[in-house]
Order: structure tokens, then sequence, then C-alpha cells
């Protein structure tokens, strides 16, 4: 079911997903509980179980966590295992806070609903979040955003509850999903800014996987949406540079060959922000003239849109063959002469 550590995603598709919202809605919402609606004893509830839950997380206690997993998630544990093994070190000391409960009312949830959608609005706002979920089975559901803070990588991880049995006071983890609030050094707000600061001076691709960057920090799981992270995709849709990858490839020219590239995102590596980029190549068994043919994909990359050595420490570039096979080097821009 809803199982995964979230470390990369498609920005284009999140993009679109965004623009959606505003288009006549032909999936009928199901109904939310914003915490500021909530009883007191539900409010009590749903913060005690998610809180229990985040502390077994930090202390990498898997045993424990699947104890509390709904019987369909636990069967196919490993996923969250892994996950939580892999963030475990990074927040043992970190403190612990619940700071967002959604509650998700989609008892009345037909079969065959492609998805289902909560429009959650806030008392005495007109901040209005909107929560959806493909694939949802019918059910009573908790959302709860959590942060792991005060260490040198902060997390944030959002789980959802299930009411398990129905009607009663047990509620279950049905789905784990792990982001970090920091990248390099920087949150999410810091990257917006500078988004801001690339796109005034014309900087598209540097503002554009700033923006990229920034949302993801942000938002701390894709099927959840609010006016702020509306506002920033807004602002990347207009500085998204044409020919991106996506359902078809960017070719980019590189010493005489045309080489497909698949993939485009910023990353975190050694402390220092980098430029991913993913291409598929003929083979990468000859190292030499693997690396050879990298090198001058970097060099191609940087001649067309030379203001990426201000934005990125450096880049990443991975060869993909068709056979799974990969070979990947990363080179600081001061190297790529």
């Amino acid at each position: 079911m809803f199982i995964m550590r979230l470390r990369r995603w498609n920005f284009a598709l999140l993009l679109a997903a965004t623009a959606a919202l505003v288009l006549p809605l032909t999936v009928r919402a199901e109904s939310c509980t914003t915490e500021s609606e909530m009883t007191p004893s539900q409010r009590t509830l749903y913060e005690q179980t998610a809180r229990s839950l985040g502390t077994e997380i930090l202390a990498g206690n898997t045993a424990a966590v699947r104890a509390n997993t709904v019987a369909a998630v636990a069967a196919q544990f490993g996923s969250i295992s892994g996950s939580i093994e892999q963030v475990s070190p990074l927040i043992q000391k970190a403190t612990l806070t619940v700071d967002d409960l959604y509650n998700l009312n989609a008892l009345d949830l037909k079969p065959d609903s492609s998805q289902a959608q909560f429009f959650c609005s806030v008392s005495n706002s007109a901040l209005l979040v909107t929560v959806t979920i493909p694939g949802l089975p019918a059910g009573n559901y908790v959302l709860a955003v959590l942060h792991a803070t005060g260490v040198e990588q902060p997390q944030q991880f959002t789980l959802l509850l299930q009411n398990e049995p129905s009607g009663s006071t047990a509620w279950k983890l049905a789905g784990l999903y792990i982001r970090p609030m920091i990248r390099a050094g920087h949150g999410g707000v810091w990257y917006w800014k500078k988004a801001r600061s690339f796109a005034a001076n014309k900087q598209n691709w540097n503002a554009y996987f700033y923006y990229q960057t920034a949302a993801f920090l942000l938002n701390p799981v894709d099927f959840l949406s609010s006016p702020n992270l509306q506002k920033l995709m807004k602002e990347a849709q207009q500085v998204m540079p044409e020919g991106l990858p996506g359902k078809t490839p960017m070719v980019v020219s590189a010493a005489g060959e045309s080489l497909d590239v698949t993939g485009l995102h910023a990353d975190s590596f050694s402390g220092a922000l980098d430029l991913v980029v993913d291409y598929k190549a003929q083979g990468v068994s000859d190292p030499v003239s693997t690396r050879t043919q990298i090198v001058a994909l970097m060099k191609a990359m940087l001649a067309a849109h030379p203001e990426l050595r201000q934005g990125f420490h450096g880049l990443w570039v991975y060869a993909h063959y068709n056979n799974g096979q990969t070979f990947a080097i990363e080179l600081p821009m001061n190297q790529i002469e």
C-alpha cells in the first residue's frame, strides 16, 4: 500500500497535479477534520499514537513499528523497515514534534474509486489544504506530520494511520513517507528565496531547480497541497525551461554524439548541492570511454547553460545501460573545463 522512502520525484508531474486542482473536480470529496476541529479526546489519541510510532522510528525499532502496522502493510514491510533503518541513525537524538493532524474519513469510498480527495479547511482561516490519495481503500484515516529536529540532518515524516479494526480506539500505521528538512545545509524557504533571485536575473535553469528543491523540502508528501505550495508551483512554472526530460528525453550533442538525457534534478552530496544528470548510454563496460563520454556531456551542458556554474557545486552524471548497469562520476565545476 503506501510504503515509500521519498528521495527523488517528478517535479513536472507534481506541477501538473497541482495545476489540476483549479479544474472542475470529478472525484467526490471525502470528509476531513483538521486538528482545530477535533475533540480534545480525538486530538490526544491521534497525537499519542503518532508520537509513539515516531519514537519507535527514531529508535530504529522496526519490530515495534511492524507490530503496530495494519495487516496488509505489515505483510509487505520490507520497504518501511529499510526506510526506518536508513533514517534512524540520523535522528536518534532528535526532538520529536507532532505538527499537523488531519482525520480523513473515507468510510463511504466506493471500491472502484481511483482516488480519495479531502478538502481540509482550517477554522477561522481561508487556508485550504487538499489531500489527494490514489488507490486508498475505504476506511477512517489520520494523516500526521512529524518533525525530528535538533540534529545535523533533521527529517520530516508523515504517518498515515488507519482505524483497525474499524470503530475501535486502535490506530495503526498504513503508510510512512520520509523526507529531509534541509539539503546542503539549507531549508526550503532559503531555496525558495534563492530561486526568486535567480529568476530575477533571468537564470531560469538555476531558478527552476532551486524551486524544485524548495518544494521537495517544504512539502512533507506529494499528495498534500496548500496555497503556499501552489504559489511556489506557479512561480516555478513561469521559469520552467523548455525541453526538459519527461515523457521524451532531452537530446544533448556532446563530442559528435547525440545523447538522450532522461532525468535532471538537484541533490546534495558531501554537504554541497549538485545537479544530477541521468542519460542513456550504449554501454558502460569500458570505464575509460564511458568517463570520456560523461565528461563530454558535462562540458556540453555547461556550454549550453553556463549559469549552472553559479547555482551548483558540480555535476553528478549517471550513464545507464539497458541491462541495468550504471556508471557514474561527479566533478566540481572548476574541474569541468
